[in-house]
Formats: structure tokens, C-alpha cells, sequence
């Protein structure tokens, strides 16, 4: 279980930042029509980032004691 949590971990952080740190969101949204959320996706993806990584932390440290 450890190593499938791991791989959750990883590949969760690394999405969440890439929508964290590029644009690429932004313009989705606004290509798509839904600028008003472009005001909200601090307060879920900086949240979301810190999740990840906690899953991504809890993962390592369960593999090395086991």
C-alpha cells in the first residue's frame, strides 16, 4: 500500500503544481468561459499542493520503517 500512496502522492503534488505555478489553468478556464473561478484556485490548489505532499511524506516515512 505504501508504494500505490507514494506514486498518489507524487503525481498529485506535481499536477497541483503545475496548476499552482503556470498559467495553464487561468487560460483553460477563461478559454472554456469560467474566469470567476480564476479568483478561487488559491484558496484550493495551494491546500490541495500541501495535501499531496503530506500523502507523499506519510508514504516515504511508512516505507522506510516497514
Amino acid at each position: 500500500m505504501p508504494k500505490s500512496l507514494l506514486k498518489t502522492g507524487v503525481i498529485g503534488t506535481v499536477i497541483a503544481a503545475i496548476c499552482c505555478f503556470t498559467p495553464i489553468l487561468v487560460i483553460l478556464l477563461s478559454a472554456i468561459g469560467l474566469a470567476s473561478f480564476v479568483g478561487y484556485l488559491d484558496y484550493v490548489l495551494l491546500p490541495l499542493l500541501g495535501i499531496f505532499i503530506c500523502i507523499a511524506l506519510y508514504a516515504l516515512i511508512q516505507r522506510y520503517n516497514s
